[in-house]
């Protein structure tokens, strides 16, 4: 493949866009994911769809698969939405992505819902990530004129209880993410902006329980998101999975007294898409290629498979083996802390194994609900010094009529 040079005065995206195809920003979305490109990531076209999108469950550590439901419930899981109290709500989000290295990268989300009746609701919601303004050029510095960069997803989601503590949720997508702008051709390809659909399944059970003299609430919640066909940037023959991911959680909220509620949160999440294969190599270390100019994998099956198969083989593809696959399972975990439905304090942990993009970082998170207005706000500590997503903050707005 040939190399576009793209001149930027974001480090950031010359390192996204400068090598190769359109394509190339799966492979490189571990730089706007925050992951260490230098170990064996999993990597996905439009990574923005998995970002917590919310301040109270990225406050959480990014766990939010089976805490109680409210407006951002479509993100986490579909089977939430239905158990929602209020008649109808909007949630507004924004978060300057990026931060400490750029200064317009975003992400936007907006959603919202409505009760049908009972035991169903309908959602919807918007997502809108921003990468800020870049100057393309040529292989020769030639001026391709300025653009900028832009994912877009917009879905619908509906709700339903099964019974009084389980439910069940679908979601469904239109997935936009134009990368290229009006640039006629990029490596000899022509370049045109990314299509695909995602859906989501969504369960979720919530039961009220005792612990001694006290109320309390065990939940659990299952999901499956995204799943839906490659997308291109350029032709047919050269695809990329969108990120598919499988999500497994669990709270448990106990009542202090009548006026104070503790809620802890674990969530699991694997991305079902192939892990990339190990490639042999020849003596003066250049990839080695079989006869019709494919590369041979020494070590792990080869990546380009079909969707239902690459879902399910995710699960054993990894060249390292059952040890490998566990690596690649991110834990979150999260506590909130809430005062009489009008003051909340949150704090979480999330953990990436080193070895799959190595994101290790705790999060913080404070929440007020003035009657049917509530602001939410999160912010993001990484482990590691010069993280780029160091000091990430999220800021939520949201308005719910009650019945």
């Amino acid at each position: 493949m040939k190399k576009m040079a793209i001149l930027n005065r974001k480090n950031l995206l010359v390192a996204v866009f400068t090598l190769a195809t359109l394509s190339v920003y799966a492979q490189n979305s571990t730089i706007i994911s925050g992951q260490d490109p230098t170990r064996r990531v999993i990597t996905t076209a439009v990574p923005f769809l998995n970002f917590a999108p919310d301040s109270r469950h990225s406050g959480m550590g990014d766990a939010g698969v089976a805490t109680s439901p409210d407006a951002n419930s479509a993100h986490w899981n579909a089977g939430k939405l239905a158990f929602v109290e209020d008649e109808m709500g909007f949630s507004l989000s924004y978060s300057p992505w990026l931060g400490k290295l750029v200064n317009d990268m975003s992400l936007s989300y907006l959603t919202g819902y409505f009760r049908v009746d009972e035991v169903s609701a309908f959602g919807f919601d918007l997502r809108y990530f921003n990468m800020g303004d870049i100057q393309l050029t040529d292989g020769r510095g030639n001026s391709l004129g300025e653009f900028n960069p832009r994912d877009i997803a917009i879905g619908g989601t509906y709700s339903r209880k099964l019974s009084s503590y389980l439910g069940l949720g679908i979601s469904a997508r239109f997935i936009y993410s134009n990368l290229s702008g009006n640039i006629s051709s990029v490596g000899g390809s022509e370049a045109k902006p990314g299509v695909s659909v995602g859906t989501d399944v969504g369960l979720y059970y919530s039961k009220p329980m005792f612990a001694g003299a006290k109320d309390a609430n065990f939940s659990w919640g299952l999901s499956i998101t995204n799943i839906g066909p490659k997308i291109t940037y350029n032709s047919a023959d050269d695809l990329d999975y969108i990120p598919t991911n499988l999500k497994v959680g669990a709270a448990y909220s106990i009542d202090l007294d009548d006026l104070n509620t503790l809620t802890f949160a674990l969530d699991l999440n694997k991305l079902l898409v192939p892990t990339p294969p190990i490639y042999s190599t020849n003596e003066d270390g250049t990839l080695e290629t079989d006869e019709n100019g494919n590369l041979v994998i020494s070590q792990g099956k080869d990546p380009n498979r079909p969707l239902i198969s690459g879902m399910f083989g995710s699960f054993a593809d990894a060249p390292g083996g059952f040890s490998e696959e566990l690596q690649e399972v991110m834990i979150s975990f999260g506590v909130e802390y809430n005062y009489d439905d009008k003051f909340a304090l949150r704090t979480g942990y999330f953990y990436e194994n080193p070895n799959k993009g190595g994101r290790k970082y705790f999060t913080m998170g404070v929440g007020f609900d003035l009657k049917k207005l509530g602001f939410d706000f999160s912010y993001l500590v990484p482990q590691k010094q010069n993280h780029p997503l160091a000091e990430t903050l999220r800021f939520t707005l949201m308005y719910d009529i009650p019945n």
